[in-house]
């Protein structure tokens, strides 16, 4: 029986062998691969940067990736979900599909040069890349034709498809295509998103819904026939005065945040309109429904008390992230595998001098060059990703795009986005992204294993039914009246 033992052994050793080598070679190609469409794609993330196309508005960027997706042999389907921007770019060659999710819209009023000097510059649109999204989108599309490259290479059934997922910045792009059943085939999804820190974390976030809320007054003569009027805006500060009550006797784990858009433009004219805008966010979807009623229910308390009139709309809502630590540890893994990020003298100059504008950040220099061990966590912010991730195995990670420290949806975010420091981080991502998918190909029985998993966290009984309702893609949400 000894001999037989030794057999089964020496076969096992072979096996494992021959996967290692595998692996050594699959790591190999994608190492050439991105390199090869290394200047294509750090181009794209450039023009997107300096494009920053606001919400729903980025034709540009959406052509750019399309496009640049389209030469490397994908079909491309456009205008999506009743949305000019969304589209999807595929490769098919049969068997399981794989997404990968790709953003590129920028946030308004964050125009800004990528000097580490607060530098404010005069663009098109007054937006900028806070949040990363140009790299999101140019890495994630880099992703996609490198697994695309391998597929090919390698003769592998499979089909890579890359979602041009459209104004996550309070749009809820993807929840419209999630909506539309455009995710319904998909058997994994994949993402990531730019940070100051490299992690691959089992990581959950806030649900989230907002609306607009208006409210109808009467203008007159603020000094003159002030009893003839009903100021709108008094309506809003009303409004904003209840909520901020309501703060002390809601869960502590709530966001609850807002800005007038409206309130009037002389102060010797009593207001006729006036508008708030509000986001409300709680880890789960039920109680984020309940205190947008309770929102929603001071505003019309407050319109009463004012003897204004009040409506709202309703501008996004997004499920809270779901994780699925089958296919995340996956990608931890990969991330882990490949390690952080290297500064050379120039780029620390750069963060040396960043860091100085910092207010208590939680990070240090030379922290991007290590990746944080898997956990679990939780964001408080949120994502349209939310609603991909309760409907097909989703996982993702972050890269350290901006120097560490740096705060999200601010200026030296835009800055750490526009040099190579951002597009090192890009290209991080770019590679443990194509790694993932490539190892998901290459053992299909972790497709299953996801699924399972999938269905088990969110119960069978499970109906999808967006937090934003039946109404139709916002297109005009970022446009200035």
């Amino acid at each position: 029986m000894g001999w037989k033992k030794n057999k089964i052994q020496r076969k096992q050793i072979g096996f494992i062998g021959l996967l290692f080598i595998s692996i050594n070679i699959s790591s190999d190609f994608v190492l050439e691969s991105i390199n090869n469409h290394k200047q294509k794609y750090e181009d794209v993330a450039m023009k997107i940067w300096n494009y920053a196309e606001l919400g729903y508005q980025e034709n540009k960027s959406a052509d750019l990736l399309a496009q640049s997706l389209e030469d490397e042999g994908f079909s491309i389907k456009k205008n999506l979900a009743g949305i000019p921007t969304a589209f999807i770019a595929e490769f098919e060659n049969g068997g399981p599909i794989i997404g990968i999710l790709g953003e590129f819209d920028a946030l308004p009023g964050l125009a800004q040069s990528n000097s580490p000097f607060k530098e404010v510059v005069s663009n098109d649109t007054g937006a900028g890349h806070a949040c990363g999204h140009h790299l999101f989108g140019a890495a994630s599309a880099w992703a996609a034709v490198t697994i695309k490259d391998w597929l090919v290479k390698n003769n592998v059934k499979g089909t890579i498809r890359f979602y041009g997922t459209p104004a996550e910045e309070g749009g809820s792009g993807k929840v419209y295509m999630v909506r539309e059943g455009l995710f319904d085939d998909v058997d994994i999804v994949l993402h990531w998103h730019p940070d100051d820190s490299n992690s691959a974390n089992s990581r959950t976030s806030n649900a989230n819904k907002s609306a607009k809320f208006t409210f109808n007054g009467i203008s007159a003569h603020a000094a003159g026939s002030p009893e003839q009027g009903r100021s709108a805006l008094d309506g809003v500060e009303a409004m904003n005065h209840m909520v901020n009550m309501m703060r002390e006797h809601i869960p502590q784990e709530s966001r609850i945040h807002y800005v007038i858009t409206k309130g009037g433009l002389a102060p010797n004219v009593v207001p006729d309109v006036a508008e708030v805008y509000y986001y409300v966010r709680h880890p789960k979807m039920s109680v984020v429904e309940e205190l947008f009623k309770r929102v929603a229910n001071a505003a019309s308390g407050a319109a009463v008390g004012t003897d204004t009139s009040m409506s709202y709309e309703v501008m996004h809502g997004n499920f809270s992230l779901l994780p699925n630590d089958t296919i995340q540890k996956i990608v931890h893994k990969n991330l882990d595998k490949m390690g952080g990020i290297s500064y050379n003298t120039k780029e620390n100059d750069f963060a040396e001098e960043i860091y100085k504008t910092f207010f208590q950040p939680d990070n240090e220099i030379g922290t991007q060059e290590y990746v944080r061990p898997f956990k679990t966590s939780h964001g408080y912010g949120s994502t349209d990703v939310g609603d991909v991730s309760w409907n097909v195995p989703t996982a993702g990670l972050r890269t350290a795009t901006w120097v560490p420290g740096t705060a999200s949806h601010s200026w030296q975010a835009v800055a750490s986005g526009g040099m190579s420091i951002g597009i090192k981080g890009a290209e991080l991502a770019a590679i443990v992204l194509a790694k993932s998918a490539i190892e998901i190909f290459d053992s299909p029985s972790i497709i299953e294993m996801a699924k399972k998993e999938h269905l088990e966290r969110v119960g069978k009984n499970f109906k999808y039914v967006p937090l934003l309702g039946d109404r139709k893609p916002p297109l005009d949400y970022r446009k200035i009246n």
